[in-house]
């Protein structure tokens, strides 16, 4: 059920305004005497009163109406729909997921770059609260969205990325850099990164190792995750046959994923399918819950136009009567 309440009440006051127009109204109309003088009213008792006489008033009563509600719409009204008791998380976090042409491997449903955003799009959603960005890298890096609380936006922006978007390779020092970027003037409580790769770091200015003791200087933990299979993987190949599926080394550099999240105490996870790669997004979402108040969320809309449209409807109203049916003839 929607609730109006007022922004400035204090406007109320100026219905007691009405307390003097209404005595000086009364009182103009004890003291109104006849334009012309008659002997006696006493031929006229027998004359119906038409309704003309019954809302003789009914312009003071317009304008009483009139001001009622433009005191109304100056009070500010507001209505609030949705009130609810919200546990804030204070943290913020980046997902810096790798789009390079390994990811089209099919050891996971439909292919290693699909399976992560399905999984990434559902931790998201779960999290209405959190600001979220993401970082996509291959052979160099680039913010495809900052930090947001419009998770409807995020999700788009995760839906569209594709491998090829950038010059292909393994860039984890400058995608993890480029994470780092985006939160380390972040205010929140809890600054989290999570890196997906299925590969080992071969492009880039930046060592991975480097960017971690960059993380750690500003507070962010790094939650890595390799993806792939152990040993091999079906990989699409194109041919002049078309495209052919063919067993391609997996290779992940773990020693170095493991290094990147001891620095910055976070923790390294291995996802082998579908299933392990969402149990993964599952623990860190838990580890993640870090409570720190309760408050109040609503959302105001404004509702002024309900109290002036009418207003002015009746000024019109008021106008046209006025100079029409209850025109007065000097």
């Amino acid at each position: 059920m929607s609730q109006i309440t007022y922004a400035h009440p204090a406007f109320f006051y100026l219905f007691l305004l009405f307390i003097p127009m209404i005595a000086w109204y009364v009182w103009q109309q004890k003291k109104s005497r006849a334009s012309i003088q008659i002997s006696t009213l006493r031929g006229f008792d027998a004359a119906p009163r038409t309704w003309k006489h019954y809302l003789r008033h009914l312009l003071f009563v317009l304008q009483l109406g009139v001001l009622s509600l433009l005191i109304m719409a100056l009070a500010r009204p507001q209505s609030s729909s949705s009130w609810e008791n919200a546990t804030t998380e204070g943290i913020d976090i980046i997902i810096a997921l790798d789009i390079s042409s390994s990811m089209l491997a099919r050891d996971f449903q439909p292919d290693r770059l699909d399976a992560a955003k399905n999984v990434a799009i559902q931790f998201i959603s779960g999290r209405p609260y959190d600001r979220i960005g993401l970082v996509v890298f291959a052979g160099e890096s680039f913010t495809q969205c900052p930090l947001t609380t419009d998770h409807a936006v995020l999700i788009n922006l995760f839906k569209d990325i594709h491998t090829g978007m950038i010059e292909d390779g393994t860039a984890i020092g400058e995608g993890l850099a480029t994470a780092v970027s985006r939160l380390k003037d972040s205010k929140a409580k809890s600054k989290v990164v999570i890196l997906l790769t299925d590969g080992e770091n071969n492009r880039g200015e930046i060592a991975p190792v480097t960017a971690a003791e960059i993380a750690k200087t500003f507070g962010i933990r790094v939650y890595t995750i390799g993806v792939g299979t152990i040993g091999t993987a079906p990989y699409p190949v194109q041919t002049p046959f078309g495209t052919q599926m063919r067993q391609m080394q997996v290779k992940i550099d773990e020693p170095m994923l493991k290094q990147i999240a001891s620095i910055t105490g976070g923790e390294y996870f291995r996802a082998t399918d579908n299933a392990t790669l969402k149990s993964i997004y599952q623990h860190i979402d838990k580890l993640e819950k870090s409570k720190i108040d309760v408050k109040q969320f609503s959302k105001k809309t404004e509702e002024y136009e309900r109290f002036a449209i009418p207003a002015m409807l009746l000024a019109l109203l008021l106008v046209f009567l006025k100079n029409t049916i209850f025109r007065n003839i000097p």
